[in-house]
């Protein structure tokens, strides 16, 4: 497969007054090849989001992004405006998290989905009208000609899913950042969801960026996984063989928190301690003040993320204890 997206040490800092007030991202780098899904795992906090709003470049004005970004052999931070408008909606696409807020709620979702056709596509009104009912049927919606004419809040929150995920697959992009798809929603419509999501990639051969806390969800989609705690990759690798058998114990502490991998009658086991603020910089491993294998070395010297077998990398010091 060819190499769709390369991020690489890739640091977001945020200020006020001249001052850094915020450092969310602290060297991330990650891969996503064509038609390849990847998911990105970790605790609210640890910088899923503003990694995949970084990728497109919609980060706030008190926000500084460096390192590299290379989509299709373009650099992302490079890019002017004008050029950024040309791939966004167009090549790279979002689903986020709430579409109930992404919508515009004074516009039908026909209107809305039509403009970004029109603007990317060049296409007229009429045409566009009728490539917005073609994608409307084809994420599985009912009545497509109806749906096109109702408001936001006039669609369940299956719905305006379907209709999100018509929006950002309307031009066909390469790469499709999906952010929380299924936050909200019931387990059989998440199910649906993430079935539709996975036709679609079969269909269409985009690649996927896929954002969730949920470990289980991620693992039933996607090819690998890379794993993010306080703004760093701790783990990364092919996707059996890091839920078969995690190489850092913040991916193990995660997989045992899951739900459905409780005892029956016993208290839901959680990961321990907190995560370090934003701005904590203290050397060594910045999980380390939460992990049962922590030993001296730990809070010394910082981690690399490095081999640990075919497939999976892990920053970890005690990796071969697990």
């Amino acid at each position: 497969m060819s190499r769709l997206l390369e991020i690489e040490d890739l640091t977001v800092d945020f200020s006020r007054d001249g001052r850094v007030t915020s450092r969310a991202l602290r060297g991330v780098s990650l891969t996503v090849d064509a038609g390849e899904a990847v998911g990105v795992v970790g605790e609210t906090g640890c910088g899923k989001t503003l990694t995949g709003l970084s990728v497109l470049r919609m980060l706030p004005d008190n926000a500084t992004a460096s390192g590299r970004i290379c989509f299709e052999g373009q650099e992302m931070l490079e890019l002017s405006t004008r050029e950024l408008r040309s791939i966004r909606g167009r090549r790279i696409s979002m689903v986020f998290q709430s579409p109930g807020t992404s919508f515009n709620p004074v516009f039908t979702v026909g209107y809305q989905i039509g403009l970004v056709a029109e603007r990317h596509l060049g296409v007229g009104r009429k045409e566009g009208q009728a490539l917005v009912a073609e994608t409307l049927h084809a994420v599985g919606l009912p009545n497509p000609e109806s749906v096109m004419r109702f408001y936001p809040h006039e669609l369940s929150g299956g719905m305006l899913q379907r209709a999100m995920i018509a929006m950002a697959i309307i031009c066909r992009p390469s790469l499709l950042i999906a952010d929380e798809p299924t936050t909200a929603l019931d387990v059989t419509i998440a199910q649906q969801i993430l079935r539709l999501l996975r036709r679609l990639q079969r269909e269409q051969g985009f690649g996927v960026f896929f954002i969730s806390h949920d470990l289980d969800l991620v693992g039933d989609f996607c090819d690998r996984i890379a794993v993010l705690y306080a703004g760093r990759v701790v783990e990364m690798g092919a996707t059996a063989q890091l839920l078969g058998r995690p190489r850092h114990p913040y991916t193990r502490a995660l997989l045992e928190a899951l739900p459905g991998r409780a005892q029956p009658g016993a208290p839901l086991p959680t990961v321990p301690g907190a995560v370090p603020t934003a701005l904590d910089d203290a050397p060594g491993c910045p999980f380390a003040p939460r992990c049962p294998l922590v030993v001296e070395r730990c809070f010394e010297e910082r981690p690399v993320l490095a081999s640990v077998g075919p497939d999976q990398a892990a920053a970890c010091h005690r990796w071969d204890a697990l």
